[in-house]
């Protein structure tokens, strides 16, 4: 067996040494170090062999194959460093050749728009919640003060997976579930997608995004409310817009407002953004009903709070000076491009 090994040894190294491709030294590697090549028969052939010899024969096997395992691999490295050195002779680049400019993407102006409005309230202290698309009708209605027979929910038609899971038709519903994990004081933001059964036009979509911030704590009042609407308002259109609050109804604030800002565009003077009157509404606000605290066991005589629904949409149309909301989900490169 030691002569039969000797001589596989020879024959492999002269194969080796005239091999002309990889390819070759892959068959080669197969032909004496596969499953069923020679090495491998002759090691299943130590069981034949004297007990005394097997040792012996052991270590003479294992170094023959080490020497072909050495050698193709020498071989190989051989082949790739000529084909490289090929390559680096053949494939030249001129660098004196213009580069193309590359077309760097942008965020979204929705993207935009929500990303610096979370940065604003996280610098003051908020605490960001994470609310789900998918909500049941208790937690979108009824937990808001908006039981079924109740007339906001024309306004509000959302789309019902089932008689009782709905898609959510405003992030409020994450005022809700804080409120039930956590005692005030709170100070809560939230941001994400909201769904209503909308006609598709200029200013309307079925699909649309919103801010939703709440605050509970002792001694909350309107002055607050109207600090902070004001504060985050003019850190997105410019220190030089005013703000006004006008009296609205919304079921679960009380009392509830709407807010204007000044256009940006004309300074209030009147144009084709705000439509001659010189201001723009902005978002939906107000004290947090009474009764929506009480029913989550935050004592209503102590606490008191207030929330804000803000659409993302309207403020980066307002930003942007986009007049159609349609425009922000056409995915136009050359609209998306102008935005940083």
């Amino acid at each position: 067996m030691e002569t039969q090994t000797k001589q596989i040894l020879q024959n492999a190294l002269k194969e080796i040494e005239d091999a002309k491709s990889k390819q070759d030294l892959f068959a080669l590697n197969t032909k004496y170090l596969g499953k069923t090549g020679e090495i491998s028969n002759l090691m299943r052939e130590l069981k034949n062999v004297p007990v005394e010899e097997k040792p012996k024969m052991g270590a003479i096997l294992n170094e023959c194959r080490q020497k072909i395992d050495a050698e193709i691999r020498e071989k190989i490295q051989k082949f790739d460093e000529e084909e490289l050195n090929k390559k680096l002779m053949n494939e030249k680049i001129d660098v004196t050749i213009p580069v193309k400019p590359k077309n760097m993407g942008t965020m979204h102006p929705i993207s935009l728009t929500q990303k610096e409005l979370m940065d604003f309230f996280v610098k003051r202290g908020f605490t960001v919640r994470v609310g789900t698309d998918v909500e049941t009708d208790y937690y979108c209605f009824e937990a808001l003060n908006v039981p079924k027979d109740h007339p906001a929910r024309d306004m509000q038609d959302t789309f019902y997976i089932t008689d009782d899971i709905v898609l959510r038709t405003h992030t409020s519903a994450t005022q809700i579930h804080t409120m039930e994990k956590y005692k005030p004081p709170i100070k809560m933001v939230s941001t994400g997608q909201a769904y209503r059964v909308d006609e598709i036009d200029a200013t309307h979509s079925p699909f649309f995004h919103q801010l939703e911030i709440l605050v509970v704590d002792e001694n909350v009042s309107m002055a607050d409310l109207k600090g902070t609407v004001e504060e985050f308002i003019k850190y997105l259109l410019g220190e030089k817009t005013t703000v006004r609050l006008r009296p609205s109804y919304f079921p679960f604030t009380e009392p509830s407002v709407e807010a204007d800002a000044s256009c940006p565009k004309c300074g209030g003077k009147g144009c084709s953004l705000c439509k001659g009157c010189g201001w723009i509404e902005v978002l939906g606000c107000g004290m947090v009903n009474p009764k929506i605290l009480a029913e989550h066991n935050i004592d209503p005589k102590k606490y008191a709070g207030y929330a804000v629904g803000v659409g993302i949409e309207r403020l980066a149309m307002i930003r942007f000076g986009i007049s159609d909301m349609r425009e922000l989900y056409e995915n136009d490169v050359n609209l998306l491009k102008q935005f940083k």
